[in-house]
């Protein structure tokens, strides 16, 4: 199980979030059986995901990033809810491309950078706040930091890693946001900027034993901070057979008479977590 914190500098101008969302990735990884540069990818998204869920307020909100940059990946989605509890999948799920010219997992090349992030929350209004922005690197750490300094007017830090064994299997995963609260002084800024200039990567910090509350205060060294809350997060998928009827049912009479005069059974796969739902002719008959 993965785990978030939260902490807050004395005097209340800047706050920082971390996560350890090891479990959560490797889980996602086998559902999905995802290739290694695509569990880099959708286990990026999945933690920046996870973390600005567990910054939204009420109790049944969530949010929902989808990343369409034209890459051989598709689209990659990740679904959290106000707990850090979050699921994902890409529509692409094996991808086998070079590594980059570092030598290292090519996130940008499975991504693609001609496309958008999409950012949606649902924080109980009549309609959803949507926005969107233009990837700017494919690497979604820059491009989460681009929406928020677009959308939002927030400035932000984000920091995202993956590391991905040789079996496929992942080694570590997380990552931590960084934000400035309005009126932050410049001193402040200054230390933060100084204290990002020789931080390690994210999956170093994790695969050197460090704690997301390590991190954190790595993060904002020099400051004094005060930790808020920190919270256990999974994989969750909250997909049911209720809710695959009311799908079914959303098709409309015409599409379930079909189902219903068919010989055949209806599977319904749920995108999250494999699970198929089987609908006999009887079962649409009751439906209709």
């Amino acid at each position: 199980m993965g785990k978030i914190v939260r902490y807050i500098t004395d005097d209340g101008s800047a706050f920082v979030i971390a996560a350890d969302t090891t479990d959560v990735v490797a889980r996602a990884e086998q559902i999905h059986k995802t290739s290694a540069v695509n569990t880099a990818a959708l286990g990026r998204l999945m933690t920046a995901a996870s973390m600005m869920g567990d910054m939204l307020k009420g109790k049944d909100d969530s949010i929902t990033l989808r990343l369409n940059g034209g890459g051989p990946a598709g689209s990659v989605i990740a679904v959290s809810d106000s707990d850090g509890n979050v699921r994902g999948y890409v529509q692409n799920p094996v991808v086998e491309i070079p590594l980059n010219e570092a030598g290292k997992l090519d996130v940008k090349g499975t991504v693609g950078t001609n496309g958008y992030l999409f950012v949606m929350k649902d924080i109980g209004l009549n309609e959803p706040y949507v926005g969107q922005t233009q990837i700017v690197s494919g690497e979604i750490a820059e491009d989460i930091t681009n929406y928020y300094a677009t959308s939002e007017q927030t400035p932000t830090v984000c920091a995202l890693g993956v590391l991905v064994n040789p079996d496929l299997t992942v080694a570590a995963a997380g990552g931590f946001m960084i934000q400035l609260l309005p009126g932050c002084p410049e001193e402040v800024i200054d230390k933060i900027e100084y204290a990002m200039q020789d931080i390690e990567p994210v999956t170093t910090m994790l695969s050197n034993g460090m704690s997301p509350d390590d991190i954190a205060k790595r993060a904002l060294k020099n400051i004094s901070i005060d930790k808020l809350d920190e919270s256990k997060i999974e994989y969750r998928c909250n997909c049911s057979k209720e809710r695959v009827e009311a799908a079914l049912i959303s098709t409309g009479r015409e599409s379930l008479e079909e189902m219903a005069a068919s010989d055949e059974d209806t599977c319904v796969e749920c995108h999250f977590c494999d699970r198929v739902y089987k609908f006999t002719p009887d079962d649409i008959k009751k439906l209709l």
